[in-house]
């Protein structure tokens, strides 16, 4: 049998602690869409969380109490992913300091347990498998992402 070799994720060499400004995307397992529904509020679409949408905005808001150093700017919660713009302003305290994949690693089991919890379902994977990542590389790449992130649940009424 042949296997075929998984597409590297991540930038080889780069140091994904160092300061700057990273845009996520993470992806629900079979992209179920039960974090939000996309309702239309004054004229715009946007998100609703679910409950397990709001458990998701609640370990968003607990990265930077978690990780000194690293916050979330922006984010949303669409039915089935979240977009995050995710950054490390500082190096981390800790030894060694946080990385991305060590904030995402804990974010999704964070969030996991508590929404396994929630539906009663103690192991099963809530997550797709790893996460998509896009390090930010100047103001111009940061006010692109901002803006998708923004536009995203207009793109998403037009895809349904």
């Amino acid at each position: 049998m042949i296997l075929t070799e998984r597409k590297r994720l991540r930038l080889a060499d780069y140091d994904y602690s160092s300061v700057g400004a990273y845009f996520i995307t993470l992806c629900t397992k079979n992209k179920v869409k039960n974090l939000s529904r996309i309702i239309v509020g004054d004229g715009l679409p946007v998100p609703k969380n679910t409950v397990y949408g709001d458990v998701v905005k609640e370990y968003i808001d607990e990265i930077k109490v978690r990780y000194s150093g690293v916050y979330v700017d922006k984010f949303v919660i669409m039915p089935n992913h979240i977009h995050m713009i995710v950054v490390i302003s500082q190096s981390g305290t800790g030894n060694p300091s946080p990385t991305i994949s060590t904030v995402m690693g804990w974010f999704k089991y964070q969030t996991t347990k508590t929404i396994n919890k929630l539906r009663s379902s103690p192991s099963e994977s809530f997550w797709q498998r790893s996460y998509f990542d896009h390090i930010i590389r100047g103001q111009q790449d940061y006010d692109e992402q901002w803006r998708y992130i923004d536009e995203n649940p207009i793109r998403w009424m037009h895809k349904v």
